[in-house]
């Protein structure tokens, strides 16, 4: 290690020593290769979490530079920006030489720059999805260097973060198409003032030498000026990855005439933008085989030595890669436990499928209920409607005509919104739609409004007899083959067994 990284470690090791939890710290060491997993038991039979600190420390001390490095990106990325901001002159100027480093291919530069940017570690388990990072990249590299936006979007917990820092994992690509480097924001849910925040740390980052200010910007306004000379002056043919956007007014901010790669679960946040856009969908669900090997890497065993469980978990949850780390992660705590979260998310207990340190919420149910949150206050309702519909079917847009009254324009008008947010799905079938929700997003909304919903079957049953009374029901209808087959299912689950339909 460095002199200057040691001295640095050796100043401030009564603060570290005193303030870190190691567990986590150490999730992102062992991640990166820096730190073994006997090293980690080491550190975890001291008895207190001052000792398991201080025993951390005297490791990484015996260490080089890249565990240095490793340590103070996982300061960033667990909440210790404080401790970390103590280590930030120490950090090593590593060499950008083309040769691998010892973890997955990747180049000490890689390593560096991605640091410096604060782009965020692989999990601690983590599998390759080469055909989704591939399109990221190929999106990337039709910006051509001129400013636009490539856009990451799908539902939540589907891998939409992971897959934008492994895009830029990659030597050749990161040199060729951004060798001034790459800025990561966790960008989330935000007011004026928490985006002026978000403005000023970025501009601060950015003019660490304050070079072109010797004060942070006073508004929006001056913060996004500001911003865009730094892109234009300081770090041309660089990359701004704004992670987790969720409305346009945010996102316009950021719209100083520089290349943005963004993480959405609303891929309609660019309409507000100018320049040429680009959008990558990624899929809800992993594979079976992938979500078996994620499986297996959290409890260290093969994937052909899973218990039974494993195949029911993956086919439970349809391969949602955040319930998938969240069940695993519990699992290699208490690796006995497979028929137990089996259960759990069989019998919708959200609630109990908890966080590991990888994910901004603390159990799966909040995960899915932000983005229901966040819709417009005149359609929610139109939503909780939708907790009737069954897994695996999908709706004609004329059986929800007839349960709203509404024209098919208006009814396609409201579930673009939910499709956009990534809260529904849809199907083109010749010339109409049909949607369809994800599983979990079935069991979340079930479990959601459970006490509502006989009266939201009533209500599908009310507003089809009130329409069939004056439309005569027809085979060539779109909708006739799902009241055909589903009808009956909702008089039953509203209780409305003896009524005969006119």
């Amino acid at each position: 290690m460095d002199a200057k990284a040691r001295n640095c470690l050796l100043q401030h090791r009564e603060a570290l020593e005193r303030d870190i939890k190691t567990s986590y710290i150490m999730d992102h060491m062992i991640s990166d290769g820096v730190l073994t997993v006997l090293e980690e038991e080491k550190v975890k039979i001291e008895p207190t979490q001052q000792q398991r600190a201080a025993m951390l420390i005297k490791m990484i001390l015996k260490k080089d530079n890249y565990c240095y490095i490793s340590f103070y990106n996982a300061l960033l990325h667990e909440g210790y920006k404080d401790l970390a901001v103590l280590l930030h002159d120490g950090v090593p100027v590593v060499s950008s030489s083309n040769s691998k480093d010892s973890v997955g291919g990747i180049t000490s530069y890689v390593r560096t720059v991605l640091c410096e940017g604060g782009v965020p570690q692989r999990p601690v388990v983590f599998v390759t999805r080469k055909k989704l990072v591939n399109a990221i990249q190929q999106k990337l590299l039709k910006l051509n260097g001129e400013p636009g936006w490539v856009t990451i979007y799908g539902m939540a917990g589907c891998g939409k973060s992971v897959l934008a820092a492994e895009a830029v994992r990659d030597h050749s690509f990161l040199e060729g198409c951004f060798p001034g480097g790459v800025h990561w924001v966790s960008v989330g849910k935000q007011d004026k003032s928490g985006l002026l925040m978000k403005l000023q740390n970025l501009c601060a980052r950015l003019d660490q030498d304050n070079s072109f200010s010797q004060r942070l910007p006073l508004n929006i306004e001056e913060a996004k000026d500001r911003l865009r000379i730094l892109m234009l002056h300081k770090h041309p043919r660089s990359l701004l990855i704004l992670d987790d956007v969720w409305d346009p007014w945010v996102l316009k901010a950021f719209d100083n005439q520089c290349q943005i790669l963004l993480t959405t679960r609303d891929k309609s946040v660019t309409d507000s933008v100018m320049g040429p856009k680009y959008v990558v969908p990624v899929e809800s669900g992993l594979g079976k085989e992938k979500g078996l090997e994620i499986l297996s890497l959290f409890v260290n065993m093969k994937k052909a030595d899973l218990p039974e469980q494993a195949h029911s978990i993956i086919r439970e949850c349809k391969g949602s890669p955040l319930v998938v780390s969240l069940i695993g992660a519990l699992l290699r705590d208490f690796p006995n436990r497979w028929e137990y979260y089996l259960r759990q998310l069989q019998n919708k207990q959200f609630k109990r499928i908890r966080k590991s340190s990888f994910y901004d919420y603390e159990a799966l149910d909040e995960a899915m209920s932000i983005s229901v949150e966040m819709l417009r206050e005149d359609i929610k309702n139109y939503y909780t409607d939708l907790s009737i519909l069954q897994k695996d079917v999908k709706v004609p847009t004329k059986v929800l005509c007839i349960l709203w009254d509404m024209e098919t324009e208006e009814v396609e008008d409201i579930l673009q919104e939910f499709v956009n947010k990534s809260l529904l799905f849809c199907d083109r079938n010749g010339r109409s739609f049909h949607y369809y929700l994800h599983d979990l997003q079935v069991d979340f909304l079930t479990e959601k409004n459970r006490s509502q919903l006989q009266d939201l079957h009533k209500k599908m049953i009310t507003q089809f007899r009130r329409h069939h009374q004056l439309h005569r029901l027809s085979p060539d209808q779109e909708d006739c083959m799902y009241w055909y087959n589903f009808l009956a299912y909702h008089m039953a689950s509203a209780s409305m067994h003896k009524v005969i339909l006119q």
